[in-house]
């Protein structure tokens, strides 16, 4: 069941296309699935999930084979054309009932307080307003609602910080459609006013030499248990 809402019907200014970047990023992720064990790290940020979920920046739905069969909906959210495409795809083979939809991280197409958990995967890097976005899945989540998250950011050492954040200001963001490596997702999550729960630090792959984009962040946060939390 789809939970539009004119709730929030403010929509990016400009449509989110990337082709590509999203072809790149179709085949890459479907060989990194094993190639960097990203299977295995999909499995553990959806452990144990349950009741209505949202993803937010679904691209190219790798995450739904994952979900454990105690997930009575995931909605699930994808601005990119051709990413969403294939998401409608890997949804037709998912165990559970996923509903491909369009819609900007910042002005989520749902109801308030509609999901039991929001699942954000490598797309905090993209979206183009951090606070606004994550108000969002505050606004979306029910009270005492969790947030599962696997994000990379800034990381390393003087040197990689200082070639992240040079990356971010030239030609980065152009070529890896609209990533940023230096961005700090734990951090926003907090400011955003969620209770952090366990995480861990990782690298990606965690084999072979650190990478910009390696620095990665997996873990869980919580909605404040409180009504219409702001």
């Amino acid at each position: 069941m789809r939970l539009l809402s004119t709730g929030s019907d403010r929509v990016a200014r400009d449509p989110v296309h990337h082709p590509l970047f999203a072809r790149y990023y179709a085949r890459f992720s479907v060989s990194a699935e094993t190639r960097l064990g990203m299977a295995g790290v999909r499995e553990r940020l959806l452990a144990g999930l349950s009741g209505r979920v949202i993803e937010i920046g679904a691209g190219n739905g790798l995450n739904f084979s994952h979900y454990p069969g105690t997930v009575a909906e995931v909605v699930a959210i994808e601005p990119e054309p051709l990413l969403r495409q294939l998401a409608l795809e890997s949804a037709l083979r998912a165990q559970v009932p996923v509903d491909v939809v369009p819609g900007a991280a910042e002005a989520l197409p749902v109801k308030s307080e509609a999901f039991d958990a929001a699942v954000l995967s490598l797309v905090l890097c993209s979206v183009r307003d951090v606070p606004r976005a994550l108000s969002e899945v505050r606004r979306v989540l029910r009270p005492g609602g969790q947030v599962r998250f696997f994000e990379h950011g800034l990381g390393g050492g003087r040197l990689m910080t200082l070639t992240q954040r040079t990356l971010d200001r030239t030609v980065w963001p152009t070529l890896a459609g609209g990533c940023h490596l230096a961005r700090q997702p734990v951090t926003a999550l907090r400011a955003a006013g969620f209770t952090l729960g366990p995480q861990r630090q990782m690298l990606m792959p965690d084999k072979g030499p650190a990478l910009p984009s390696s620095y990665c962040a997996l873990g869980v946060a919580w909605r404040p248990d409180e009504p219409n939390a702001r």
